[in-house]
């Protein structure tokens, strides 16, 4: 009994210290990007050593890839409770948007990340080549559902349409990081994809 109690104990602890290095890694990175993000800035946040940080990650490149699964985790999972693509979907997106401005330094970090992973061999490289792909498969899915439905506008093609949604939401993101106070971001998300169909988003 007192060995399982234990184990419990020292796991508890274990996922804990977890939660706390992501917790300063995502702040380490978002403020700093991941080039020139370190580990001892992380250990610093947290109060142990780099060594204590590599006891729960392996390196570097393994603890940013943890912080961005974490946070992409909540939205493919909320996208996982809407089944059928199109208006539902869209609409679903629409509230992704809306969550992610409740965390402002996770969009800070992604908009320095997508920028910097651009570079063939960066740790996040295939991550977020694997997220735009995804997003953009799922949103041209949704379109094409529409244009079945005859509630995509006329004239416009799924795939591009799926293509400037993701260009416009990053471009925005972006303004919106400059002016919080003046530019809401959600609205013009929305204003955007009611652009592109003929019923009520």
């Amino acid at each position: 009994m007192t060995t399982s109690t234990t184990s419990r104990g020292t796991y508890a602890k274990t996922a804990e210290r977890r939660r706390e290095i992501l917790d300063a890694a995502f702040e380490v990175f978002s403020t700093s990007g991941y080039t020139n993000g370190s580990l001892r800035d992380v250990a610093d946040r947290v109060g142990i050593t780099q060594a204590g940080i590599l006891f729960h990650f392996k390196s570097k490149t393994e603890l940013l890839a943890a912080v961005l699964e974490k946070r992409d985790q909540r939205s493919r999972e909320y996208f996982a409770t809407v089944t059928e693509p199109g208006l539902e979907q869209l609409r679903a997106f629409v509230e992704v948007v809306r969550r992610n401005c409740e965390e402002p330094g996770m969009i800070e970090l992604y908009t320095i990340l997508t920028a910097e992973a651009t570079v063939e061999g960066h740790p996040a490289h295939e991550f977020f080549r694997g997220r735009y792909d995804w997003i953009r498969s799922e949103a041209q899915q949704s379109f094409i559902t529409m244009r079945e439905e005859g509630t995509l506008r006329a004239g416009v093609e799924p795939a591009h349409a799926a293509r400037s949604m993701l260009a416009i939401v990053d471009g925005m993101q972006l303004q919106w990081l400059y002016d919080r106070s003046g530019m809401d971001l959600v609205a013009d998300v929305r204003a955007h994809l009611q652009s592109l169909i003929t019923v009520p988003l």
